[in-house]
């Protein structure tokens, strides 16, 4: 497992995360978008941040990333389990 401290590698490119009283820093990524008939049907919006923090949470969770309403779809552990990747949808 990663031994060093997670927010070190949040820390340059981070913005704010907030799920309930939980705070922390995460990195937004916009990677994908459906389209169907020249129009966005969804867009895929990927945050990576702390497992210790924002690890457990369940789907339809309430999360505030820089500000922005989203709504969690699912939540994966990536690498050591040091971070995870929610895929969010923007409320």
């Amino acid at each position: 497992m990663l031994t060093d401290d997670p927010t070190i590698y949040l820390a340059d490119f981070g913005v704010s995360v907030t799920a309930g009283a939980v705070s922390g820093l995460g990195i937004l990524d916009m990677p994908s978008e459906l389209i169907v008939d020249n129009q966005v049907i969804t867009t895929e919006y990927t945050l990576t941040c702390e497992a210790s923090k924002f690890g457990n949470l369940a789907y339809d969770s309430s999360v505030r990333v820089n500000g922005v309403a989203y709504k969690v779809r699912n939540t994966i552990q990536i690498t050591d389990g040091a971070f995870v990747q929610i895929a969010l949808q923007k409320v």
